[in-house]
């Protein structure tokens, strides 16, 4: 089942050269059943490696560009009135798909933003008094562009912790940057790349990695990372159960790729970062510096024992 997998993970890198781990984390926040917020400068690969994701793993896909003029509407829909037929139609919006890519989700406005809280919570859409289910599986892929730039506004809380996994790409090592600089264009790669996977293939995928076990000291340590967060100095708020609960699914999907049936403490370790940082923010007189939630999150990893 997870030789499928190993596939997509392999057409990946081939497409975003030099970047495994960030592949494996984009792919375990999709196999877990979470969304994925890429976040970087602007031309780095993060919408190149949404489209090929969702082409790979063989889902239907919309991409909205999100800009400042953007309306709720444009998001989830609208019903509008049909002379032949006397009544009002609704029309779906691009969120009424398998992969929604949000590109450069936070040049959009707070009220547009929020179109997408209980689409990304509950799978569903509520318009004009109606709910209306979304396809499966669905996910949420955004970029969002540094908060220091011209014309972003940054992502509340109650967002930022919906989005199970925040990955960053970076800049390329040299001898990636001169593949890229000697190969064929990223771009027109994607028009050649196969659906690897089928859809009921990556749901039951998404079901096995459920069934991957958890001892109680598993959980226990779960915990403590959990409690060290909350009670410290480091952190405004600490870690939501609901961030707990991502951690632990993450960590299962992580030991899933790797091929166990069981969760180890250095997968949690593994995913700890990408699934929690973004979550958190760090006491302005503790650090101001741009990545200080990861630097603090992983010297809390180090005072617990495992």
């Amino acid at each position: 089942m997870f030789s499928k997998v190993h596939e997509v993970a392999k057409q990946l890198n081939q497409v975003i050269i030099g970047k495994e781990t960030q592949v494996q984390q984009a792919l375990v926040c999709l196999l877990a059943g979470g969304h994925l917020l890429i976040e970087d400068v602007p031309g780095v690969g993060k919408t190149t490696l949404a489209h090929a994701l969702a082409i790979s793993l063989g889902l239907k896909f919309n991409r909205l560009q999100f800009t400042s003029d953007l309306l709720p509407t444009d998001v989830v829909g609208v019903s509008i009135f049909e002379r032949e037929k006397s009544q009002f139609i609704f029309h779906p919006g691009p969120i009424f798909t398998q992969v929604l890519l949000a590109d450069e989700i936070n040049r959009a406005t707070p009220k547009t933003q929020s179109a997408l809280l209980e689409a990304m919570e509950e799978q569903q859409v509520s318009v004009e008094g109606q709910t209306r289910a979304l396809p499966q599986p669905f996910f949420v892929i955004a970029t969002q562009n540094p908060t220091h730039q011209i014309g972003t506004f940054n992502l509340p809380e109650s967002q930022l912790d919906r989005f199970l996994m925040c990955v960053s790409l970076g800049y390329p090592d040299a001898k990636a940057e001169r593949a890229l600089l000697a190969g064929e264009d990223r771009r027109s790669l994607l028009k050649h790349l196969p659906a690897v996977m089928q859809n009921d293939e990556l749901l039951a995928v998404q079901k096995s990695i459920k069934a991957i076990h958890a001892s109680s000291a598993l959980i226990d340590y779960i915990q403590k990372l959990a409690a060290a967060t909350r009670t410290g100095n480091c952190f405004a708020e600490g870690m939501s159960p609901r961030a707990s609960l991502a951690l632990m699914q993450a960590s299962k999907a992580w030991a899933a790729l790797e091929g166990r049936d069981h969760v180890m403490p250095e997968d949690v370790q593994a995913v700890l970062v990408p699934t929690i940082a973004h979550r958190l923010r760090p006491l302005k007189a503790v650090s101001s510096k741009a990545n200080a939630s990861q630097e603090l999150l992983l010297e809390v990893m180090r005072s617990i024992a495992v």
